[in-house]
């Protein structure tokens, strides 16, 4: 588990009858990372997990350590990718982005303080260990972060339906892309704060694409204009 890789695991939960390869993997990593292990019943398991799906297994962490944004960018690359998240409400929208956002080599997320979702434990399972890997800044003021980001030479981009074909972006160099809140898109302050408004066309009868799947698919055009020769280096 990355959690327990990345140091983040205060103890391990498995239930009492289970048995298998993965158990014994499992209790092997809490050894090396000296992390106690207890056996509980399934019911036990059942609750702590909200009656979601635990494969036997849950692993009580400590609470997620969100960058500040002049760390994020102090150890961000030359020509770093950024994504910022404009109130996103839903965990499993924020799983998903951050599990194509490490498959995609985005150099970092910036996400509010207030009024949005944060890592939790519903973000982190549905990110499948992503969360552990993708960079995340909280900040409380998402308009002087982005003040910020044009100060270091970023290119701010926001999503929405009057913008440019994405396919006409220019997504290299330092760049940043805000995707908006699912039911009321971006805020009027941040659209007023962009250098340019991107969209996705569409041709059906359904005028809007899921948050996750719009930045999955965005972050997969500023890829492949990074690594024109189809390569992840």
């Amino acid at each position: 588990m990355e959690a327990m890789q990345q140091h983040r695991g205060n103890k391990l939960f498995l239930q009492e009858d289970a048995k298998g390869d993965r158990i014994e993997e499992l209790k092997a990593l809490a050894q090396q990372e000296s992390v106690p292990v207890k056996w509980v019943p399934k019911s036990k398991l059942d609750t702590m997990s909200d009656h979601g799906v635990h494969q036997g297994m849950v692993l009580a962490v400590t609470p997620y350590e969100y960058l500040t944004l002049n760390t994020l960018l102090e150890q961000a690359p030359a020509d770093a990718f950024f994504l910022i998240l404009d109130s996103l409400e839903d965990p499993h929208n924020f799983g998903s982005i951050l599990r194509t956002a490490d498959a995609t080599g985005v150099a970092g997320i910036i996400i509010p303080k207030h009024r949005a979702v944060g890592v939790t434990s519903i973000v982190t399972k549905t990110s499948t260990g992503a969360v552990e890997y993708v960079p995340i800044a909280r900040v409380t003021n998402l308009a002087q972060a982005i003040g910020q980001l044009k100060e270091a030479g970023f290119w701010i981009f926001g999503t929405d339906m009057a913008g440019t074909d994405y396919r006409q972006w220019n997504a290299t160099g330092k760049t940043a892309l805000i995707i908006g809140n699912e039911g009321r898109g971006m805020s009027a302050g941040l659209k007023k704060a962009v250098d340019g408004l991107i969209t996705i066309p569409m041709v059906g009868h359904v005028q809007s694409l899921n948050a996750s799947v719009a930045a999955g698919l965005l972050m997969y055009e500023a890829f492949r204009q990074r690594h024109p020769g189809g390569g992840g280096q």
